[in-house]
């Protein structure tokens, strides 16, 4: 594998955090919405990763494209809360409203975990950037 492909696995790799990252800012913007109807209450929603190797154009000898990609956004399954609160406007005619199942600490340890991935796909594509540079340097010589 040449160098330049590491481009575009490293890049794969940073878009579907990019996609983690915005999909973890929604889940914690939405931690606290409430409904009286189950139904519509945001649940919280995780990304699928898949990785990539594009075999058809490897059994072709064409150059084959690697990397990551997002496979689908599912939602959790995970139970809603449900809370007495007759002075909520959305609650229901029992008093009760629903809570998103949103757990908050569990979506700041992705959003740590989402950003240093990215940040170690930076590092690999600035590693090989130098290493490229490096050995065109060489070439001068």
């Amino acid at each position: 594998m040449s160098l330049n492909k590491v481009f575009g696995i490293a890049g794969s790799a940073m878009a579907a955090q990019s996609t983690r990252l915005n999909t973890t800012a929604s889940n914690l913007a939405n931690a606290d919405s409430a409904s009286g109807d189950a139904s519509k209450v945001y649940r919280a929603r995780q990304p699928v990763f898949q990785s990539v190797p594009d075999f058809g154009a490897a059994l072709n000898n064409e150059s084959a494209n690697f990397g990551v990609r997002v496979r689908s956004i599912v939602e959790s399954q995970a139970p809603l809360t449900q809370r007495y609160q007759p002075e909520h406007p959305e609650a229901d005619e029992n008093g009760n409203v629903y809570v998103s199942n949103v757990n908050t600490v569990e979506e700041m340890v992705n959003m740590l975990s989402a950003s240093r991935s990215y940040q170690s796909s930076v590092e690999i594509m600035t590693t090989t950037r130098d290493l490229l540079a490096q050995t065109l340097r060489m070439g001068e010589s």
